[in-house]
């Protein structure tokens, strides 16, 4: 059964380690889009030809990151919050740029004011600049900060931005 499980989870289900509030790690949950073994070789690029030919739309609709509701439900994340970073770039990022660190002061999200506000990041340059609008995020929070990160997120997905 377990060898079973393992099967499904290898072929439907994409798990990565990720860092969250503290710098504490948990496994991020979200539907398989790329080959497997894909992130041996660096972040996903536009037309990436990692990605399952099916997977565009889904990806495109942020579909993939559903199952990431399991990590709010096992208080991992947050609904919104800053993105929760793969620990291999995260320690990258912790030793190039000033303050890395302090955006696992909250619990990470699923969306979040630099996902709506910064295109899809490629490199430390882009993890910087999200850092801003993550720092900005954490001390300006309110509620309807948080409501319309929410709406932004909704329209982005309707708009069909990203990749």
């Amino acid at each position: 059964l377990i060898k079973k499980i393992k099967k499904i989870n290898d072929s439907v289900f994409y798990t990565q380690k990720r860092y969250g509030i503290n710098n504490k790690t948990f496994y991020i949950y979200k539907f398989r889009t790329m080959y497997s073994d894909s992130e041996s070789r660096g972040n996903t690029n536009k037309d990436d030809p990692r990605i399952y030919s099916f997977a565009k739309t889904i990806r495109n609709l942020r579909f993939d990151e559903i199952p990431q509701i399991v990590n709010i439900f096992m208080g991992q994340m947050h609904l919104v919050g800053p993105r929760a970073e793969w620990v291999e770039l995260a320690d990258q990022y912790k030793k190039q740029i000033i303050n890395y660190r302090s955006r696992h002061v909250v619990k990470p999200g699923i969306t979040g004011w630099a996902q709506i506000a910064y295109p899809y990041g490629q490199d430390s340059y882009d993890a910087e600049q999200k850092l801003m609008y993550d720092l900005y995020y954490i001390k300006n929070w309110s509620i309807w900060l948080e409501l319309e990160i929410c709406f932004k997120t909704f329209l982005v997905i309707l708009d069909k931005k990203g990749f």
